[in-house]
């Protein structure tokens, strides 16, 4: 699912150090072809999905002046976070809120809680 002007997608915006992400169909069968229920794939600790969304990080905290009578414009920071979109993320289920948006079922994960990431530079081409 790739991020369009025309869809809703561009209008969301993700707070903090979290990430959107769109879980992948779990397996329904085992190697020996036997099917699972959907119980038994939804209960797994770690699954995967396609990062959709990013939050802009953690935020730095701003170094406190010397003069705290004087104004100044302040700032946030952010150190961003590792995760781009459209990278393939493996996560901590448990750590992980569920959300429906448009029809389509999406998990919002914080960065703690990503494993690993694969990125394949052209996934949505």
């Amino acid at each position: 699912m790739e991020i369009t002007a025309d869809n809703r997608l561009r209008s969301l915006i993700v707070v903090g150090d979290r990430v959107l992400i769109k879980p992948k169909s779990p397996n329904d069968r085992t190697h020996s072809g036997l099917y699972l229920p959907p119980t038994v794939t939804e209960k797994e600790q770690v699954q995967t999905g396609y990062v959709i969304k990013v939050g802009p990080g953690y935020p730095i905290p701003a170094a406190v002046d010397e003069e705290p009578w004087k104004e100044t414009e302040e700032k946030v920071k952010y150190m961003p976070l590792q995760a781009r979109e459209g990278d393939l993320a493996i996560y901590l289920q448990r750590n992980a809120i569920e959300l429906e948006y448009d029809g389509e079922k999406y998990v919002i994960v914080p960065q703690a809680s990503i494993l690993m990431l694969d990125r394949t530079e052209n996934l949505f081409d």
